[in-house]
């Protein structure tokens, strides 16, 4: 409960610290003296709001689940780029990275992962842009790999690097989470290469970005790893 209140006043004094810097006396936002005033404001905005977000997570409370009847058909595609265009990836050769704090770095191969105790959910997938779909996935718990690898998990940032070049990160207490699994299945078959072949992260208790598809690398680190998006703006918790 200290570290609670700490956490909250805290928030309280960077969110007054913000409200000051709009006033400051003599800063206009459009002023080409003070170029990149807005920048600035804004970037403090987005880590207060991730703070925040951070702040109220609770890795024990659960994202809500449906039945069979509520899954979307057809399913919604989404990328940076054209179906396609998603990656293939070989299932027989694929091996997924491990770097960082992490005490067994052998590379895991995807045979592994189907033997490792195994979690399905129907859950919602909430994009940025504003629309949702409902889906069905299944996959190995990260928080079970994380323990098989022996990682540490008083580390900050669990980290994704993806075979098309995408990269995202979330914080411990997030892949920690019962629903965030490392997927290997979506509506009961194998992924295929546009939902992510043949690994993906599925949390629903994120935006859609942070679900990093066709991952090749996962690391465990206390540096900072930011994320594809987050590099163009978008804010780093992203919670749903």
């Amino acid at each position: 409960m200290a570290n609670l209140t700490l956490n909250r006043r805290n928030l309280l004094g960077r969110a007054l610290a913000l409200g000051a810097a709009a006033t400051l006396t003599g800063c206009d936002f459009d002023d080409p003296a003070h170029p990149d005033l807005v920048d600035r404001v804004l970037s403090a905005m987005s880590s207060w709001n991730d703070d925040v977000q951070a702040a109220l997570f609770n890795r024990h409370t659960l994202a809500p689940t449906y039945p069979a009847s509520a899954i979307t058909h057809p399913p919604r595609f989404n990328a940076f780029y054209s179906m396609d265009q998603a990656p293939r990836v070989d299932p027989a050769t694929w091996r997924l990275a491990l770097t960082g704090r992490i005490g067994n770095k052998q590379p895991l191969k995807l045979a592994q992962l189907r033997a490792m105790p195994q979690e399905s959910q129907i859950t919602r997938f909430i994009c940025v842009e504003g629309w949702r779909v409902i889906g069905q996935w299944s996959g190995v718990p990260l928080s079970t790999v994380l323990r098989a690898i022996n990682a540490d998990l008083n580390a900050r940032y669990v980290s994704f690097h993806c075979a098309d070049g995408y990269f995202e990160s979330i914080d411990m207490e997030s892949a920690l989470q019962p629903q965030t699994i490392l997927a290997l299945d979506f509506l009961g078959a194998p992924l295929t290469a546009p939902f992510g072949a043949p690994v993906r992260l599925r949390i629903p208790t994120k935006l859609g970005y942070k679900n990093a598809k066709s991952i090749v690398a996962m690391g465990v680190t206390n540096q900072f790893p930011s994320g594809y998006w987050e590099k163009q703006g978008y804010n780093w918790f992203g919670g749903s």
